[in-house]
């Protein structure tokens, strides 16, 4: 049995590992709480731009945007990976990488090629270790994401699937669910699918409607641009996803960690007990043994 000045230095050391992750805990409860409204106040204007994309890929135009053009073969594929630039946030990370890597390999057997553009410092940190094919970066993005950050890494894709670099772009991501569960998911960004460019407009048949614009100058800058945007507000959308995921998973984790600290303290405080009852035992027995000879 260890000694009792052992036992209450790791004790001490246990306690002083709790008191950090019980710090933790209560900084990602209150980043986890403004990474949550911060992903509810972006929903608004990605339901009015889906909107305003959906009329106008329906608009009787005489210009069809690339994005919402399918491709007839699949060769090349460009995904984004958003993870967090942090761990300690239990398997949130390691969830969506498996979920990538195992995609990543059935296209890879179906002969299709893989550019990956990395959101997050472990997304980047694994793919560089797995030797995938890296086309652009970002990472460092802190607590608030910034879209004029975001903006350099994803045109790289964007650019490559209107030159017909890529057939196809997916994104992976964690949706968050609520503060227990976060989903990693993959999402299907280009081409534009009916789901994604849905109109959420139900009042009578509204969303079914035919829908006409005057274009000025014409209509091909307007619908460029106005594409470009509604692709980058649905990344920047998943991006906050995952950073309110990460922030529940974190608070999650350190809690976890502060429970198990405190019953490793029970156990050591526990043996500790019992070492020290040994030793005045002993001593007693010491002592009643040399009365009784005496």
């Amino acid at each position: 049995m260890a000694g009792s000045r052992e036992i209450r230095n790791k004790i001490k050391s246990v306690k002083n590992t709790q008191k950090i992750t019980r710090a933790m805990e209560m900084v990602a409860a209150s980043k986890m709480r403004k990474a949550q409204d911060r992903m509810k106040k972006a929903r608004p204007y990605g339901e009015k731009i889906r909107n305003v994309a959906a009329h106008m890929s329906r608009a009787n135009t005489e210009y069809r945007h690339p994005f919402l053009i399918a491709r007839d073969t699949v060769k090349r594929i460009g995904i984004i990976i958003v993870t967090s630039d942090k761990g300690l946030c239990g398997g949130l990370n390691t969830n969506v990488l498996r979920k990538a890597l195992n995609q990543m390999k059935t296209w890879k057997a179906e002969g299709e090629q893989i550019e990956v553009c990395c959101i997050g410092n472990k997304g980047l940190g694994f793919m560089s270790r797995v030797g995938a094919s890296i086309t652009s970066q970002v990472v460092n993005l802190g607590d608030t994401p910034d879209i004029t950050r975001l903006i350099g890494a994803v045109k790289v894709v964007l650019d490559g699937y209107t030159q017909d670099q890529f057939d196809r772009v997916y994104i992976f991501y964690n949706r968050f669910i609520n503060t227990m569960k976060q989903e990693p998911v993959m999402e299907q960004l280009l081409p534009l699918t009916d789901d994604r460019m849905q109109s959420s407009e139900q009042d009578g048949d509204k969303s079914k409607a035919a829908w006409d614009y005057i274009y000025e100058p014409e209509a091909k800058p307007v619908i460029d641009d106005i594409m470009v945007r509604y692709v980058e507000a649905l990344i920047y959308q998943a991006v906050a996803e995952n950073m309110a995921s990460e922030q529940s998973a974190r608070m999650v984790a350190m809690k976890a960690a502060s429970d198990n600290a405190g019953n490793v303290i029970d156990e050591l405080t526990l043996i500790y007990n019992k070492s020290r009852q040994a030793a005045i035992t002993k001593e007693l027995s010491e002592i009643v043994g040399g009365a009784a000879a005496v």
